[in-house]
């Protein structure tokens, strides 16, 4: 467990549905083929991406998503340009590019992130920026460098759970990254993730928490019938309205009993 990051109490055991059908198992494989086939394409197109505007990314993250199989739902106003500091609650990787498909961001990672094979590399040259959440000592650093990309007009995007949950509990947000947007006198843009399943209840099937392997959590998904992201983009809170960082965060979390334990899963994909 991290110093100053808790993580959650969410397992794949005890909150996630993990069945699947083998009707499931063909549709899983061509959705994963063309989860591939795109990634390919963004990788190739890296080295180009500072040129790239912000619609075409936008578009191909909301691909990305489609592709695995979960229906994409946005709504909100547009987010505002200029320095921009957006804030989500954790449940998937699938929460990386529904972010950007919200805004283009420079992602704010946990250092494991940049060993894990192949995704680790190409997080690194798409610019990520990682923080060792076990050095404590090394936060004044990390909120210096993200208040310098603030202040030069760019957007960062961060997940102040510092944990993945399941989607039916969620983690009180950390306060450390709110500096940021206080020092450089930008705005944050709170987003809030659900996922849902064909009835309009929670699907916990993107869940990607605890022991989970990358690659399970893919097939997991993939497998998945009905599943649809909502991505509700909140009002952004000016710079100025809060006086500190603790007050800022609290204005920025959802609604509802942060640390609650999650109930298991009894249900079936859709």
């Amino acid at each position: 467990m991290s110093v100053w990051l808790p993580g959650a109490p969410c397992t794949p055991r005890g909150c996630v549905d993990r069945t699947a059908s083998v009707a499931s198992a063909l549709p899983a494989v061509l959705r994963l083929a063309a989860v591939g086939l795109l990634l390919f394409a963004g990788t190739a197109l890296l080295p180009f991406g500072r040129w790239i505007p912000a619609g075409p990314v936008r578009r191909w993250c909301r691909w990305l998503v489609r592709a695995a199989g979960v229906r994409v739902r946005v709504v909100g106003a547009a987010p505002p340009t200029g320095g921009l500091l957006l804030v989500a609650n954790h449940i998937s990787w699938l929460d990386v590019p529904l972010l950007t498909a919200v805004r283009p961001a420079r992602l704010l990672a946990k250092s494991e992130i940049r060993r894990w094979p192949v995704a680790g590399a190409l997080a690194a040259r798409a610019g990520v920026l990682f923080i060792d959440r076990d050095r404590l000592r090394g936060l004044p650093d990390t909120v210096a460098a993200l208040t310098g990309i603030l202040r030069a007009g760019a957007a960062v995007a961060a997940f102040p759970e510092g944990s993945t949950w399941c989607g039916r509990g969620r983690g009180e947000f950390r306060r450390a990254v709110f500096q940021a947007a206080l020092d450089a006198g930008v705005p944050v843009l709170p987003v809030r993730i659900r996922y849902r399943n064909g009835r309009g209840a929670p699907a916990t099937a993107p869940a990607f928490v605890g022991d989970d392997t990358l690659l399970a959590s893919l097939w997991r998904v993939a497998s998945a019938r009905g599943v649809t992201a909502e991505i509700e983009v909140e009002r952004p809170i000016p710079p100025g309205r809060h006086a500190d960082r603790r007050a800022l965060a609290r204005a920025a979390q959802p609604p509802g009993a942060p640390g609650h334990r999650p109930p298991p899963v009894d249900g079936h994909h859709e």
